[in-house]
């Protein structure tokens, strides 16, 4: 789902409910461009009781979408009972008893323009800037037919000390902007990561990587010193 504004995601709370009813535990919001739309794709994935234990920690969030009976499935899923379900889908770290992960892509100018306010919605637990649409959106095509870094962590890259230089200040602009109000709010960053520039990675804040195979995702884990079960 896209979140072009707070009427798109709220005229398509329908696909949200359906996909949390099958038992999935994240969902991820694309071009997620204004908090307003933010604020609605939360309450989608939230049931329509209040919460005072939270002790406004979800303030702002408008009421939950999610009905009564669609914890039948999804309790089942979890092998838990549809009173636990409701209890625990509930978005983490906003609730810290809660077990949904719901996260964002920030990937154009606009989410560029409204970051400070998108990062400051309760009820996300990480993002990233989506090189790959960021540079459609800041660079255009002449950019991309010209070969232009897009900032990925491809086979190759070398350790830097910090995030892999883009070379287009644009570009670098706008990761480290969306990274630091990510970072600022408590939100995790993802990056691209692979074995040269983990640590380095790891070190300038990331905490969620697409690791494509078992050696990076240990190297990571050691650095860190987490042991599993996590």
């Amino acid at each position: 789902m896209l979140g072009l504004d707070a009427v798109t995601v709220k005229n398509n709370h329908w696909v949200i409910e359906q996909i949390l009813t099958s038992g999935v535990h994240g969902l991820m919001l694309c071009h997620a461009r204004n908090a307003e739309a933010v604020r609605t794709f939360v309450s989608t994935a939230r049931y329509q009781f209040e919460r005072p234990e939270l002790k406004g920690a979800d303030k702002g969030i408008p009421e939950g979408l999610r009905g009564s009976g669609s914890q039948a499935n999804a309790s089942r899923i979890w092998g838990i009972t549809g009173t636990q379900y409701i209890e625990k889908a509930d978005p983490w770290p906003m609730n810290p008893n809660g077990e949904l992960i719901l996260s964002l892509k920030m990937e154009d100018k606009y989410s560029l323009m409204n970051i400070d306010e998108i990062t400051k919605t309760p009820g996300i637990a990480w993002g990233e800037w989506g090189p790959g649409d960021q540079a459609m959106s800041l660079m255009g095509l002449a950019y991309l037919k010209s070969g232009g870094s897009q900032g990925r962590s491809t086979p190759g890259t070398k350790p830097t000390g910090g995030l892999p230089p883009i070379g287009e200040p644009k570009l670098d602009d706008a990761r480290a902007r969306i990274m630091n109000a990510m970072k600022a709010n408590k939100w995790a960053p993802l990056h691209s990561a692979n074995l040269d520039n983990i640590i380095d990675l790891i070190k300038a804040g990331v905490m969620v990587t697409h690791g494509d195979s078992v050696e990076l995702t240990n190297k990571g884990r050691a650095f860190t010193k987490r042991e599993m079960p996590y």
